[in-house]
């Protein structure tokens, strides 16, 4: 298995990658990269030299659990400036603080973010177009070599993939970009100027065509042969990825008229590729098989060796010994991240929007609490004191609550009292609980601006609800992580790694196959096929019979319910944001940036696209937090708040047994939802930012976001290369950017 992607060339290409970089570069930059050809063509005449060329490539292009939001990485899940833009956390992205500042791409102060990666001339791997440079160098290094010709067809075809999704995330966010397909010259005449959207979509599906038509004969008979190879790209992979281009394609940010051949085109293909990519062994994974409570929902995202799930995705490993190379450590941080801090975790407290608008487990969003007002509501009620009453089954593998079992160490190793004495030990971590209540001393202030209390087992003022999504269970599965609770273990950037895991990263799995399907199929008229992509996802979370599903012809209906299913299936995975960007959810459309043309009008959705989902518009909203308080008659009398005054341990008040999802749940929630009625009270916890004065601050998404413009840092070192329209251009002197990316 590929589990480690060694750098073995990453030295080779000392050049800033792309020519419409090189338009402002001093000639003495210049002399200082000409020798930038380290690598001889004669490394691409042998297989070895050649396959650690591509090697190269899975280094610079695979996604990172642990990566933060930038060009080279999309977001994974965490509360980075795409996580903080959606229902999934608190507090203001850049994306979505409109009411105080809109972000600049003339200054240093708010500036936009570099999606484009040109920040860093100096160093090739910061700038997206050195990737890009770095993968035209192997193809045509391939291309000339002397190997045969099966030898360069399972190669290139990984090669044109990279390219591909190299590609996509420019273009998701920018619209069009400098086409680059050959290695240029470094010299000022090599500029290149952006593309049309268009055509980048079009360069972006040549490449994965030709990458799923070289692989072919070589992965569709399960995968590939060797388990060495277990990880590398598929035909299905890039066929899998071209779904998801051709869907943003069709979707509202780049079909403002709605076009119906786009749809009808992208129907036709995904439905004829899907029997590819299950030749390549991908598939729902569980399916048919439950389990209890979504246990094989949990058991997906930490399994080892192949999963059909995982389409395109990162493997690691949970190795702690840093002799040889350093590339030989490589751990996944999400389980250390999302851990409890009384287990040598951080912990990451999702808000309570999200939280509400899961299922009932009817299937059917709680009543009051839904952006969807064409999805019928739940008859079951809802209570958000007690939300984890009568839920989806995947609420409990997203969320861990006061008094639910979360265990991290099958064998009772784990023993947290070693960080820190006051930790508790749960044997070893074996029958870990969260108990994450807080308390007040008596008399203070009960004002929702207080954050003067603390919270049992040594977790202080942690929130009322926890993200558990992706977590590696002890209790679902053979725990892929070695816990080192003296901190003696892993270290990864100085910093001690409790739990080093090997859980691998799924950027795109088999569920989203079906989901992209279930869009192009609801636009154009087979909305019951759409319905029935739901319901597989559906099964395998453990739903029966019409999976609380209610079918209708109606397109915008069925879209809702897909845009539903994909908040909740994906919550955590780093891909609400991009879904609510090309949906344009945030204000559906009627908002244009400065500059805008007349075409750029949601025309096709009735010149509002939430308006045309009944989706209740982002932009104007909050999203606050929550916590568990102590009730009064059970505070503590004194000031000081340390770890061990918890008032329920001190008044001699017993804990129920936490909740184990091993076990039906009914009676253990009913238990838990008494001793919540005795013992905590429910406390909403502010969670967007306020004003100074404490009044509150809303929502609001910018329209020149849904397509970003460049930075001053990459104009400055892109004379030349057009600015977005909506935003102003540093070599300009300011002027409004032309560039249009809906244009053809």
């Amino acid at each position: 298995m590929i589990r480690n992607i060694f750098k073995v060339f990453c030295g080779f290409l000392a050049v800033c990658g792309t020519a419409a970089s090189l338009t402002s570069c001093s000639d003495s930059f210049l002399e200082e990269k000409q020798n930038y050809e380290a690598i001889g063509q004669d490394v691409y005449n042998h297989y070895e030299g050649a396959l650690g060329r591509i090697n190269d490539l899975y280094g610079w292009c695979l996604p990172s659990a642990s990566g933060n939001l930038d060009w080279r990485y999309p977001s994974v899940g965490r509360a980075d400036d795409a996580g903080k833009s959606t229902e999934e956390y608190t507090s203001f992205s850049d994306f979505v603080n409109g009411e105080t500042y809109s972000l600049s791409s003339t200054t240093k102060e708010n500036t936009v973010p570099d999606f484009y990666g040109g920040q860093n001339m100096n160093d090739v791997t910061t700038a997206v177009y050195g990737a890009v440079r770095n993968i035209n160098n192997a193809i045509e290094g391939i291309q000339a070599s002397s190997l045969n010709e099966e030898q360069k067809n399972k190669l290139l075809g990984q090669a044109y993939f990279f390219r591909a999704w190299t590609y996509y995330k420019m273009v998701k966010w920018y619209g069009g970009v400098p086409i680059v397909d050959k290695v240029l010259e470094p010299t000022p005449s090599s500029f290149v100027q952006r593309s049309s959207a268009k055509a980048c979509f079009d360069f972006i599906i040549s490449d994965l065509n030709q990458s799923a038509a070289l692989l072919s004969p070589y992965t569709t008979n399960g995968g590939w042969s060797s388990n060495e190879d277990y990880g590398r790209i598929t035909s299905g992979t890039a066929l899998a990825l071209k779904g998801r281009v051709l869907l943003l394609w069709c979707s509202p940010l780049f079909n403002r008229a709605n076009d119906p051949a786009r749809w009808t085109a992208a129907y036709n293909t995904m439905s004829a590729d899907l029997a590819t990519i299950k030749a390549c062994g991908y598939g729902l994974y569980g399916e048919g098989n439950p389990g209890v409570n979504g246990s094989t929902f949990a058991n997906m995202f930490a399994t080892l060796g192949k999963n059909p799930e995982a389409v395109f995705f990162t493997l690691y490993n949970n190795r702690v010994d840093f002799s040889g190379y350093a590339d030989d450590v490589k751990n996944n941080k999400w389980e250390r991240d999302i851990r409890p801090s009384n287990t040598g975790g951080g912990g990451i407290s999702p808000s309570s929007m999200i939280v509400n608008l899961f299922p009932m487990s009817d299937g059917k969003h709680p009543a009051s609490y839904t952006s969807y007002d064409k999805l019928d509501a739940s008859t079951i009620p809802y209570d958000p004191q007690y939300p984890f009453i009568d839920r989806d089954p995947r609420f409990y593998r997203t969320f861990a609550f006061p008094g639910v079992r979360w265990a991290y160490t099958a064998g009772g190793h784990g023993d947290a009292t070693a960080m820190d004495g006051n930790n508790p030990s749960y044997d070893g971590g074996a029958n870990y609980a969260l108990w994450n209540y807080v308390w007040f001393y008596a008399g203070d202030s009960l004002d929702v601006n207080n954050t003067n209390y603390r919270g049992a087992d040594n977790l202080g003022g942690t929130r009322g609800i926890m993200v558990r999504k992706r977590s590696d269970d002890a209790d679902v599965n053979s725990a892929l992580y070695d816990y080192r609770p003296d901190g003696q273990g892993a270290k990864n950037g100085g910093e001690a790694v409790p739990f080093c895991s090997a859980a691998p990263y799924m950027e795109l799995r088999y569920a989203e196959v079906l989901l992209n399907l279930a869009e192009v199929a609801a636009m154009t008229g087979h909305t019951s096929e759409a319905y029935g992509y739901i319901k597989d996802i559906r099964r395998r979370a453990g739903y029966t019979g019409d999976c609380g599903v209610t079918e209708s012809a109606d397109p915008a209906t069925c879209i809702s319910a897909i845009l539903y299913e994909r908040q909740i299936e994906f919550a955590f995975e780093g891909k609400r944001f991009d879904d609510m960007r090309r949906w344009m959810l945030f204000d559906g459309g009627t908002e244009l940036p400065t500059g805008a043309p007349n075409s750029w009008k949601p025309t096709g959705w009735n010149n509002d696209v939430c308006n045309w989902l009944g989706f209740k518009k982002f932009n104007g909203q909050r999203r606050e937090g929550f916590i568990y308080r102590v009730k009064p008659n059970y505070t503590v009398s004194s000031a000081r708040q340390s770890f061990d005054q918890d008032p329920l341990v001190e008044q001699g008040v017993a804990r129920p047994a936490a909740v184990d999802l091993r076990q039906d749940l009914t009676a253990q929630l009913d238990n838990l939802k008494t001793w919540y009625d005795t013992y905590l009270t429910y406390m909403e916890r502010p969670g967007d930012e306020r004003y100074s004065d404490y009044t509150l601050k809303y929502i609001k998404f910018l329209p020149q976001y849904y397509f970003l413009g460049f930075s001053y840092s990459v104009s400055n070192h892109n004379n030349g290369l057009l600015q977005t329209i909506g935003w102003q251009d540093y070599n300009t002197g300011g002027a409004w950017g032309t560039f249009d990316p809906l244009a053809e």
